[in-house]
């Protein structure tokens, strides 16, 4: 898959956003910020550096998984940053 930082469109995952959580503008406006992606695998696709997870001076610093639902996609999991950033997301349906 892409190893390489690319544009990233987030529209379909707000749109769910909006429908399934409504309630939590804060992480569907994170969720329009996402347009650079970088692709781990088909289950994967991080938003931010995920080097060095939790220590100091990472940006990943991990807060909270959030989940939703999508026809096509199945379920999918939103890892929430400090500061209600979005990591990333994962595609429960492509991890084997």
């Amino acid at each position: 898959m892409n190893k390489k930082w690319e544009t990233y469109n987030p529209q379909w995952i707000v749109d769910i956003a909006k429908e399934q959580i409504p309630d939590k503008t804060e992480i569907i406006t994170a969720l329009s910020k996402c347009v650079k992606a970088k692709s781990e695998s088909r289950a994967y696709i991080y938003f931010v550096n995920g080097d060095n997870p939790n220590e100091p001076n990472s940006e990943w610093q991990f807060q909270e998984n959030i989940t939703l639902e999508d026809k096509k996609n199945g379920t999918i999991i939103l890892d929430v940053l400090k500061g209600n950033k979005i990591g990333g997301i994962e595609f429960l349906k492509y991890l084997k």
